[in-house]
């Protein structure tokens, strides 16, 4: 896909800058309550502000509380954004993403045909018609093109690539690399949990990137393992961290049965095994391009 092929956003955000927000960190389903207030509760929501592009990856119910933090802005959106799958942990914040009402709105979706073959179009449609919800994609004032996507393709965005990876056939879930300049970030948050060695592709998807955002968390008892390999995911996030040469690992995707207190201890867990670590939490905000 060519530049031209889609509708590029204004420079409403500064050019030079590569910042990514965690609107929403959970998976499965949103976890409120007292014991989740300083990670939060939200599913999957990413914003990347990078060189002049808006772009979203996954629209969980962080999508919900982006859209009520860019319509407190008062300027039109005009963002990209990117599914890595459609469980309901990554779409169910959609159909309340208030700037999708706003005919000022222009947005270009993003996502895999799924094993069924239907598109990231009529998928996002579906969850939308009653009984399940009360009002259809149609009434969405926004102007939305959508775009079937598949592994090894490059979208170029002005100054930006956005480069989709194969991440976890039983699901169909796309990772992203983003490139702008010398500096990468890569989203991967749906890796296939039965391999038993580190996955050569993503190794590759993950080569050298300032931060590597991987779904880790998601370990102990409450995990399945359906191979019986017994590898944690946040161990695995750790070996493909260090064999890529990441520098740093921003660990998501949190059990939603884990309160703030465990995922504490598990981030004091994670460190001691690569030093630049985190656990990602709402409103976390990290600068790529700084230094």
């Amino acid at each position: 896909m060519r530049a031209e092929d889609v509708a590029q956003p204004q420079q409403s955000t500064p050019g030079q800058a590569f910042t990514l927000t965690f609107w929403g960190v959970r998976g499965n389903i949103p976890a409120p309550g007292a014991d989740t207030v300083r990670y939060g509760g939200n599913t999957a929501c990413v914003e990347v502000l990078v060189g002049g592009q808006h772009l979203i990856f996954d629209g969980g119910t962080g999508l919900w509380m982006l859209g009520r933090h860019l319509v407190a802005q008062g300027q039109p959106v005009n963002a990209h954004l990117f599914f890595t799958h459609t469980h309901w942990d990554r779409i169910q914040g959609f159909p309340f993403f208030a700037p999708a009402f706003a005919p000022a709105t222009q947005l270009n979706i993003y996502g895999a045909p799924a094993l069924n073959g239907a598109s990231i179009k009529q998928r996002l449609t579906d969850q939308m018609l009653r009984p399940n919800f009360f009002k259809p994609l149609q009434t969405m004032a926004a102007t939305m093109a959508f775009h079937n996507i598949a592994a090894g393709e490059t979208l170029t965005l002005g100054e930006v690539t956005v480069e989709p990876w194969s991440l976890n056939r039983h699901t169909s879930a796309l990772g992203y690399r983003v490139i702008w300049r010398d500096h990468v970030l890569v989203y991967a948050t749906d890796t296939d949990p039965t391999q038993t060695s580190l996955d050569p592709n993503l190794l590759m998807l993950a080569s050298g990137a300032d931060v590597l955002i991987f779904d880790g968390t998601y370990a102990d008892a409450a995990y399945s393992d359906p191979n019986g390999c017994g590898l944690k995911p946040w161990h695995l996030g750790i070996e493909v961290a260090q064999a890529s040469q990441v520098k740093q690992l921003v660990l998501f995707h949190h059990n939603p049965c884990h309160s703030d207190d465990h995922l504490d201890q598990l981030e004091r867990q994670v460190r001691a095994s690569f030093a630049n670590a985190s656990l990602a939490r709402e409103g976390m905000t990290l600068d790529l391009a700084k230094g």
